[in-house]
């Protein structure tokens, strides 16, 4: 199992490598999260051997466990699931990032249960690009108002802007729906992260910009069920 991660690890990196040659980017601009829910904490631990270091987790409860199970290593843990107010406290305290805020409830919840030992918490403004009823998320539209109300929260760092585009046919229509995203952002200059792309999607992703693109199949295989 360790070959089949690590060799899955190597063949990402390299899918990131030539995309971002295509586009005349550097490699090391864009980061590799391993999506690891529902993964047992020895994969993690095995994904980690092979250099992996920051892993995303959609499930509060799940996560705990495996940070405490993992305390040995310096993982960097990023929370990339939907947010209930009775969630925020342990994701404040236990996460480097959050990808998945999409109300200013939560920032405030957030901001004001983020110990100051730790230092701002690193967050992205998730976007519901395609209006989808399925997916949280903000409408762009929103997008300006709520990023004027985070910025006087004192422990957030508001770093970018995260989106699950509605899966398209082909790589075109894939770049066309995340340079949206890509526009967006960049009307905000203060913003570097931009998180959005998949197995499935990356190389589209990266071509419009992305600077985090989230893998989990391809790295530990089919999803386990809970």
């Amino acid at each position: 199992m360790s070959l089949s991660i690590s060799n899955n690890l190597a063949q990402i990196q390299q899918r990131i490598q030539q995309a971002a040659g295509k586009v005349n980017r550097e490699a090391k601009s864009i980061e590799l999260l391993a999506v690891s829910k529902t993964k047992a904490a020895n994969a993690l631990r095995e994904a980690f051997a092979a250099g992996q270091r920051a892993f995303g987790e959609n499930y509060l409860q799940e996560a705990l466990e495996k940070q405490q199970a993992l305390s040995d290593l310096a993982i960097e843990w990023h929370f990339i699931g939907p947010i209930q107010s009775n969630k925020t406290r342990d994701i404040a305290r236990q996460f480097d990032w959050v990808h998945s805020v999409d109300r200013l409830k939560i920032a405030r919840r957030l901001s004001e249960q983020r110990p100051n030992t730790l230092g701002p918490l690193n967050i992205c403004l998730q976007i519901n690009l395609d209006q989808e009823d399925s997916k949280s998320g903000l409408l762009l539209s929103e997008l300006n108002a709520l990023v004027d109300a985070i910025a006087g929260l004192p422990n957030l760092s508001l770093r970018g802007l995260m989106a699950i585009p509605a899966p398209r046919e082909n790589y075109e229509q894939q770049l066309a729906s995340l340079k949206r995203l890509a526009v967006a952002a960049g009307t905000f200059p203060e913003m570097d992260t931009l998180s959005m792309g998949m197995s499935d999607d990356l190389e589209a992703a990266i071509a419009a910009g992305s600077t985090i693109v989230r893998v989990g199949t391809a790295i530990f295989g089919q999803r386990d069920v809970q």
